[in-house]
């Protein structure tokens, strides 16, 4: 029960206190962000990347610096639950016109469970659902941008409102040809619009900010017209000989969805408002949680918790069961999933077969390192929590008995909160976005039958997507380690994407070597490896028996994609990024973009 009087001072001190904590942070959070726009104008691609790296740790250096401020100042462990009751209710007033408060109740949760040391999730003073409304936050300072600004042209002012729309982010230097590029987006924009009539509420909306990631930045909108919208992104880049360039025009909810990928870096947006941009994006994506917006935006602690909230609200409206994946179990990994849900939840095994040489650190590591790394949309985002607990009637005995068997240490089975209800509580979880596995996608196409033109073609499309999946990975510095098709998975946008990282490597710390000639008889029939090899060592040329089985897969491979089992060809990756070279990974196809058109500034 809360209490019906506010009397301690003390509790509105220790509100007070986690507010500046989650202000403060905030602040940097959206300093790093703002600075985006300049190490673009400046091309400082290696600081954008940085940047992005680091911003990812500012949440975690944030709530510990505010546990220590409070454990010092008040004792915050020590005080009465009547007192942590009042600090919440004192929490909840200081948000009544705050910009941000979704995210600060999301804060509060992450310093008061560090406090209180609760064991899971279910708790009466954190916010379980959000207590403040997010609807129509503005921020009312005179000199404030609007989340969005709206433009209203005729056909005949079309072309010149479009250059006004990019020249109002006053980027700082020249554009190659902004009236060329406008009018290739114009051209592209009128193809979409066809002979339809503009309505009177014909408009375009484009919000306040760029979303900057890469060496890109994105105007990012959407042209109403009727009761048609239409979702839009131009992606800004830089020519190597220094000018600023529209490369192409994205549109439609797929192209959004692709741009806004959780296989994708988190982009950098200065946000005053960040539940206004959600929902606006939100308008274009209907489609894309909003657990999934708030993670493309950075802010990957609000994901966790919306998703954490759409997972509990799942699992009051369903009713099957968790079971073991379906597809090859990992060595390293068990994977569970829930069939109504589209996600799966991995645990780290306690045991490895003697070929597995790492632990549970050095796994938790790479997971790390996915999350940090651009992932070029080949990988997949990993949402990682600790505690969790689960109705025990939801688990099959089946799931019970592999977790037993596998990962005992993670796994405890009580009535943790002694209401009678017996839960399943995984100590450590990862959870990512299910996908089709690429071997049992590559199955159905062989069960169809290869004399289907369809089996065919699904065969050399997931060949294909493959190969360059990985030349994606080795252009952003990964080395899969472990290539087998199992390890990827294929999106509903089929897209291939990688998801197992227990073996992965930077490109420039592994050694690709050719298989050394035999020197004897007895090495060139032996059934061993009879060369040396180092704890890095990779020789590219023994790919092919593992994956290129069968003939159609071969052919498909051997046609576009040869060169991965040359060693040369890695050794080349190596040292163009050695010397600093940035590769280009677009967010949409060579095609779209518009003619002629050469790689951006490296």
């Amino acid at each position: 029960m809360f209490p019906s009087r506010l009397d301690s001072a003390l509790a509105y001190d220790i509100a007070k206190a986690m507010m500046d904590g989650f202000n403060r942070h905030y602040r940097l959070f959206r300093t790093e962000s703002a600075r985006a726009k300049h190490r673009f104008e400046t091309c400082d691609w290696h600081g954008q990347q940085r940047a992005q790296r680091e911003r990812i740790e500012f949440y975690g250096l944030r709530v510990k610096e505010c546990v220590m401020r409070l454990e010092k100042e008040f004792r915050a462990g020590e005080q009465a639950m009547d007192v942590w009751q009042q600090v919440k209710l004192h929490y909840i007033g200081l948000l009544v016109d705050h910009h941000q408060p979704e995210l600060a109740e999301t804060f509060f949760n992450s310093v008061t469970t560090k406090i209180l040391h609760r064991t899971h999730f279910h708790n009466n003073f954190i916010f379980v659902r959000p207590a403040v409304s997010t609807e129509y936050i503005e921020n009312e300072e005179p000199a404030a941008r609007p989340t969005y600004r709206a433009y209203y042209p005729s056909r005949e002012t079309l072309h010149e409102t479009l250059i006004r729309i990019v020249e109002h982010f006053e980027l700082q230097g020249d554009f190659e040809d902004l009236t060329r590029d406008t009018g290739y987006v114009l051209a592209a924009l009128r193809q979409q619009l066809g002979d339809a009539k503009l309505r009177a509420n014909f408009q375009i909306q484009v919000l306040s900010s760029l979303f900057f990631r890469n060496k890109g930045a994105y105007v990012v909108g959407k042209v109403i017209n009727g009761f048609i919208e239409l979702p839009f992104a131009l992606p800004i880049l830089h020519r190597p000989s220094g000018p600023l360039i529209i490369d192409a025009v994205l549109f439609g909810e797929n192209d959004l969805q692709m741009l806004f990928s959780f296989a994708r870096a988190y982009f950098m947006v200065d946000m005053e408002v960040p539940s206004a941009y959600v929902q606006f994006l939100r308008s274009m994506m209907p489609r894309k949680p909003r657990a999934e917006i708030y993670n493309a935006l950075g802010l990957a602690k609000q994901g966790k918790t919306l998703f954490y909230r759409d997972f509990l609200a799942h699992l009051r409206h369903s009713s099957d069961q968790f079971r073991i994946a379906p597809g090859i179990k990992g060595m390293v990994m068990l994977v569970f999933d829930l069939p109504s849900f589209p996600f799966v939840f991995k645990l780290i095994k306690d045991y490895y077969p003697p070929q597995k040489d790492t632990s549970r650190e050095q796994i938790k590591g790479k997971y790390l390192l996915v999350k940090q790394h651009d992932r070029v949309g080949r990988m997949a985002d990993t949402l990682e929590y600790s505690e969790v607990a689960f109705p025990r009637e939801r688990f099959s005995d089946e799931l019970i008995a592999e977790i037993q068997k596998f990962a005992p240490s993670q796994l405890e089975i009580s009535d943790r909160d002694g209401d009678g209800q017996t839960e399943v509580i995984i100590k450590h979880l990862y959870i990512e976005r299910r996908m089709i596995p690429l071997n049992l996608y590559l199955q159905e196409a062989f069960d169809m039958g290869l004399d289907q033109p369809r089996a065919r073609q699904q065969v050399e499309r997931c060949v294909i997507e493959y190969g360059r999946a990985i030349k994606d990975l080795v252009a952003a510095n990964i080395f899969p380690g472990d290539m087998l098709w199992k390890n990827f998975g294929i999106t509903r946008h089929g897209k291939v994407v990688f998801y197992d990282y227990d073996e992965i490597e930077y490109l420039t710390d592994c050694h690709f070597r050719r298989v050394p000639e035999p020197r004897t008889e007895e090495e060139e029939l032996s059934g061993e490896i009879w060369y040396r090899v180092g704890p890095r060592d990779v020789f590219p040329e023994t790919f092919g028996p593992f994956l290129l089985g069968h003939p159609l897969v071969r052919e498909v491979f051997m046609q576009h994609h040869a060169e991965l089992l040359d060693a040369s060809y890695w050794q080349a990756q190596q040292q163009r990024i050695q010397a600093g070279h940035l590769h280009d990974v677009f967010p949409y196809e060579r095609h779209r973009r518009f003619p002629p058109r050469e790689a951006v500034a490296s």
